[in-house]
């Protein structure tokens, strides 16, 4: 008997040692940490009844939302550009977004550091380098590509958004910024508070 498990234990090592090494080394994907149920139900329809005042190319929608996040908190999904808005009772309000052109994608935590109205634009001097065509300065208002609302990500550059650009939600063109239709941007920012935690996963 001791032989025959000495034989095979043999064989399993030898089995492994012979497979590639990117099969040896392949890593099991990661279970996501969130869970969306935006599908036909009773409940769904209920929360977005009376929630239709989203008029961008992305309605604003109640979901379901599984996970172990707090409500309150905003998760960026850069992949699917869409942002999540977790509210209590396994629901997540979602909204369309505009996010980073390939090279200026990125993930991590941060938490919102400051809410402005109607903000002013200063280009940071990476962006004037690759532009030099842009203003130094653009006080507030409707032509300033920062929209009617910005909440401001921790010590970056980076802000959620308004736009004067709406046709631009859904697709990959900012410097890293993740930019909404006026409206959206209006109502989530009535929503959420300096100092939630926004989880950005690229």
């Amino acid at each position: 008997m001791k032989r025959i498990l000495a034989v095979l234990s043999v064989a399993t090592a030898l089995v492994a040692v012979a497979l590639p090494a990117e099969a040896r080394n392949r890593v099991q994907p990661a279970e996501p940490d969130f869970v969306v149920d935006d599908g036909p139900s009773l409940s769904n329809f209920f929360s977005n009844f009376g929630n239709g005042n989203s008029s961008g190319p992305i309605p604003r929608q109640t979901v379901g939302f599984q996970s172990n996040y707090a409500p309150g908190t905003i998760v960026v999904n850069t992949a699917e550009r869409r942002l999540y808005l977790v509210q209590p009772g396994g629901t997540a309000l979602r909204y369309g977004i505009g996010v980073g052109r390939d090279g200026f994608r990125w993930g991590g935590v941060h938490k919102v550091t400051a809410k402005k109205e109607w903000p002013s634009w200063t280009p940071p001097a990476q962006m004037l380098a690759r532009r030099p065509d842009l203003p130094r300065y653009m006080p507030g208002g409707i032509d300033n590509p920062l929209g009617a609302r910005a909440m401001y990500l921790g010590s970056t550059l980076y802000r959620i958004h308004g736009s004067n650009e709406p046709e631009t939600i859904g697709q990959a063109v900012s410097s890293g910024c993740f930019r909404m239709t006026n409206e959206d941007v209006t109502d989530l920012y009535n929503r959420v508070r300096v100092g939630a935690t926004v989880i950005v996963k690229n």
